[in-house]
């Protein structure tokens, strides 16, 4: 049974990365990412806050597209092709197939978040340029630019000559040289000096914010698995993106009169309340988050998680794939 489980979840894990939406919206958030750090330089507060709120925004929203589109590439299309049943007709159970699914998904979306958190980290390192006397931090383009750089060229030669995939091989390269790039920028300093590791842009307020976002991306892939047993990418986005907008505003759209009112307070305990695992609020306005209130929103996302896995299962289980 496991051998089976560990087979469905690699598959997943393959076909996500391999996909080509998976590598344009990596290049797009890191593209994006880099863009935030100009756009940020126009608030008459502190910019580098505005850069933070932007930087986690955009890591949210790749997650967003990332798990819509990935599920329905692995689920949806397989059981419009019906590739699905060449595993289903075997002694796989359909929870087990739709289970390893969301764990190889999970897999690909933590690399992907992985690889544009270390992005994010470079630019609240280089922050915003507020004055014209401000210089570039040249550590961080130098080195991050130079792992990117690498990576990509380095794929490309062995896809031309070894007929390797370039994304997966891309992916590959990126892991391990971005976070040498961002090791040796933790290291030294904008003027070229040996430094305390992590100075000034790595600390664990800032990790925590971006797990709990990470703890989002989950609960939408968990919903995108879900929706995708029965819709297409297109529906699938939609009710993901519904879901996460109702959750961000759950508290004062239904909180607020769940006292008062039946029909707020039912909606207000059907829809996961996301603004628990959304600090970025906390963060501008300097607020301590522990490491006790990170674990407990964790939990609490997981908890969500597992309920939609379950209305995933039910939907598939009546699902005709033949």
């Amino acid at each position: 049974m496991f051998s089976r489980f560990w087979g469905i979840v690699t598959n997943s894990f393959t076909e996500t990365i391999r996909q080509p939406i998976y590598g344009v919206l990596l290049l797009v958030t890191a593209g994006l990412l880099v863009l935030n750090v100009g756009v940020s330089g126009y608030t008459l507060d502190d910019d580098n806050k505005l850069l933070k709120d932007l930087g986690l925004s955009t890591l949210l929203l790749s997650g967003l597209f990332l798990a819509a589109f990935s599920s329905a590439g692995i689920l949806s299309r397989e059981i419009d092709n019906k590739t699905v049943l060449t595993v289903i007709s075997k002694p796989v159970s359909r929870p087990l197939f739709l289970v390893g699914k969301f764990v190889g998904l999970s897999g690909a979306l933590a690399v992907a978040f992985y690889l544009v958190g270390v992005v994010f980290l470079l630019t609240m390192r280089h922050k915003v340029l507020e004055r014209a006397s401000q210089e570039f931090d040249l550590p961080v383009i130098i080195f991050g630019c130079s792992a990117l750089l690498a990576a990509v060229v380095i794929a490309a030669f062995c896809n031309y000559l070894y007929d390797m995939q370039f994304a997966s091989t891309a992916i590959a390269l990126a892991l391990p040289l971005m976070t040498l790039a961002l090791g040796l920028v933790a290291l030294i300093s904008p003027e070229w000096k040996i430094q305390e590791f992590g100075k000034d842009f790595m600390d664990g307020q800032l990790i925590g914010a971006a797990v709990l976002v990470f703890a989002m991306i989950l609960i939408l892939t968990a919903v995108a698995l879900a929706v995708s047993t029965r819709f297409g990418q297109v529906m699938t986005l939609t009710i993901c993106l519904g879901v996460l907008l109702i959750g961000l505003v759950s508290d004062s759209m239904f909180g607020q009169y769940s006292s008062t009112n039946l029909l707020a307070r039912i909606a207000y305990w059907v829809s996961p309340n996301l603004a628990f695992l959304w600090v970025t609020d906390a963060l501008t306005q300097n607020h301590h988050i522990t490491l006790k209130y990170v674990g407990m929103a964790f939990g609490y996302a997981m908890l969500i998680v597992m309920a939609w896995l379950l209305i995933g299962i039910a939907l598939f289980q009546k699902r005709e794939v033949g």
